[in-house]
């Protein structure tokens, strides 16, 4: 097998059922494995063992978080390829060997990714992802999508996932690839990889609340990414404007509660989405 799926866990059990089985319908065999991170809810007890009954391979473990809950499924695992999907989230099935089909062509990518659906929200949207890996914009955002398919060898090469206050784990790891000169493949333009589910208050939300202080741990962590700012800088393929305004709209400001209702006007006028 190709491909190891991973689906951390944490009292989910009204929605783990529906990425357990948009995996399940991918055309080629996977290694799937769903973690359960301290579950403490008796409904999640319930589904996950309902999916082990019927051939789901289940972990078991101590709440550690979603960073190392992520990275107890990748040791269990044994496939090339490594492709994390929230337990809230639905895989598009038959995308997933296509990306794989895109790291067996290029031996050097350490990762593939595409554009992907939120759903749940008051509109659903297609989020467009660069084409190309750019140090210089995940340096100051990261427009980079939470699941991608990356290879083994590359995600243990950048740290994987690591525990950060509050998350950006995923943006972490992003940085951590970027800083080591690796460089990705996009799926293709408007191809959909994967549906992200928007409801409650998911971890980012508390995240861009504290997001100076995270932002600060980001930069220690990967000095080089930032010591080569002026040489990614050149290299991007953003326009000398964008250029010049990514480290003062995003970086370290501080993020505001109306941020969400600007982004959600600029969603509507189609500015950060390729359709709805």
């Amino acid at each position: 097998m190709r491909v190891a799926v991973i689906v951390p866990c944490f009292n989910d059990g009204a929605v783990v059922g529906d990425a357990v089985a948009s995996v399940r319908a991918v055309s080629e065999p996977v290694e799937l494995v769903v973690v359960d991170d301290g579950s403490t809810d008796p409904e999640t007890a319930r589904v996950l063992d309902g999916l082990r009954a019927d051939g789901v391979r289940v972990l078991r473990q101590a709440n550690t978080g979603l960073p190392g809950a992520r990275m107890a499924g990748v040791a269990a695992t044994q496939a090339a390829y490594v492709f994390p999907l929230d337990a809230d989230d639905v895989l598009e099935p038959a995308t997933l060997p296509l990306m794989a089909d895109a790291l067996d062509a290029d031996p050097g990518a350490a990762v593939c990714y595409g554009d992907y659906v939120e759903f749940g929200g008051p509109e659903k949207l297609v989020r467009g992802v660069p084409e190309r890996l750019d140090p210089y914009r995940i340096a100051y955002a990261n427009e980079y999508p939470v699941t991608a398919l990356f290879r083994r060898s590359a995600l243990e090469q950048a740290g994987g996932w690591r525990p950060i206050q509050y998350g950006y784990e995923d943006w972490d790891l992003w940085m951590g690839l970027a800083e080591t000169g690796l460089h990705g493949v996009h799926a293709g333009t408007g191809l959909i990889t994967y549906r992200r589910r928007l409801h409650g208050d998911r971890m980012l939300t508390t995240a861009k609340r504290n997001h100076r202080e995270i932002y600060r741990e980001l930069r220690a962590r990967h000095p080089g990414l930032f010591a080569n700012i002026g040489e990614h800088r050149a290299a991007s393929d953003l326009s000398n404007v964008r250029k010049a305004l990514y480290p003062v709209v995003y970086g370290g400001r501080p993020r505001f509660r109306w941020e969400s209702r600007v982004k959600a006007a600029l969603d509507r006028a189609g500015v950060w989405t390729l359709r709805r």
